[in-house]
C-alpha cells in the first residue's frame, strides 16, 4: 500500500512564487501553517465558478507559452468548402497543418500554439495560431490547402516594446479565444488549444517569510525589478489566500 504523508501542521507559514524565468512572469501566493487546501467558496458545487477558474489557468498557461518562446506572429486558419464541423477534425487537420509546415522550413522544431473557435454561425470550425518566426504568406497558404489564411505581426503593441511584450499581445488574443472554448465543454473537452510539445517554460519554485522576500529571490534570478506588479491587498473583499503577480519584459 502507498504511504500517505500525514498533515504537518507545525510547518511554519510561508510564501511560495512560481517564477517563469523565460516567460517573464512569476506568480504566488501565502499558505498557512494549517496547510489547508483553498477551495472558492461554493466552487464545488457552482459548476460556472470552477469553469471560470479552469479558464483563467488555460489563458495563464497559453500567455507564459507565448511569452517564453516569442510567438508575435498571430494568423488565422479558415476553411472553405467543405467547412468544418468536429472539433476532432480540426485537431487532425491543424497536426497535419503544423507537421507539414515544419517539413517545409527545413524540419527544425517549431513552438506554435493554436486555438479552436467557432464561427458567429455556431456550426462551423477555425483556428487562431501564433508562431515565433517570419514565414512566408504563400508557404503558410500552400500548406493550408482547405481554405484560407491570414498572418501578421501583432498590431497595438507600443513602439519600442521587446519581442516578450510582442508575444504577450499576440497571447492576449489568443487567451480570449481560449475562454471562449470554455463555454462549449461538451464539444472541446480537454482539447481547448494545442501547443508544439518540448517548448513548455519551467517553473522556478521559490519560498520565503514574507512576499518581498520571494520577490528579492525572483529579481535575482531575473537581473532586474518587475516592470508590472499585482497584489491582492488592491482588491477589496478579496477572499482567497494573500496573492502576488509580477512580470518582466
Amino acid at each position: 500500500m502507498r504511504a500517505v504523508r500525514p498533515l504537518v501542521a507545525h510547518e511554519q507559514a510561508r510564501w511560495t512564487l512560481s517564477l517563469y524565468p523565460t516567460a517573464g512572469e512569476a506568480g504566488g501566493a501565502f499558505v498557512s501553517a494549517r496547510r489547508h487546501r483553498w477551495v472558492a467558496g461554493g466552487a464545488g458545487a457552482d459548476p460556472d465558478r470552477a469553469r471560470a477558474e479552469a479558464a483563467r489557468r488555460a489563458r495563464a498557461k497559453v500567455r507564459r507559452y507565448c511569452a517564453a518562446n516569442l510567438l508575435n506572429r498571430f494568423g488565422t486558419l479558415t476553411y472553405g468548402p467543405p467547412r468544418c464541423t468536429d472539433p476532432a477534425q480540426l485537431r487532425d487537420d491543424l497536426g497535419g497543418f503544423f507537421r507539414s509546415l515544419r517539413t517545409a522550413l527545413g524540419g527544425s522544431p517549431l513552438p506554435y500554439v493554436w486555438v479552436p473557435e467557432w464561427h458567429k454561425d455556431g456550426e462551423h470550425l477555425h483556428a487562431h495560431f501564433a508562431l515565433a518566426r517570419f514565414v512566408p504568406r504563400d508557404l503558410i497558404a500552400s500548406t493550408w490547402d482547405r481554405g484560407f489564411i491570414d498572418i501578421r505581426l501583432r498590431r497595438g503593441v507600443p513602439v519600442g516594446a521587446s519581442p516578450r511584450d510582442e508575444a504577450r499581445g499576440a497571447a492576449k488574443y489568443l487567451a480570449k479565444y481560449v475562454g471562449k472554448t470554455f463555454d462549449h465543454p461538451h464539444l472541446f473537452g480537454r482539447h481547448r488549444y494545442d501547443v508544439a510539445q518540448g517548448f513548455q517554460p519551467q517553473a522556478q519554485r521559490l519560498t520565503g517569510r514574507t512576499s518581498g522576500e520571494v520577490l528579492d529571490q525572483a529579481c535575482e534570478v531575473m537581473g532586474a525589478a518587475p516592470e508590472r506588479a499585482w497584489s491582492s491587498a488592491e482588491v477589496e473583499d478579496w477572499d482567497r489566500p494573500p496573492a502576488v503577480w509580477f512580470s518582466w519584459a
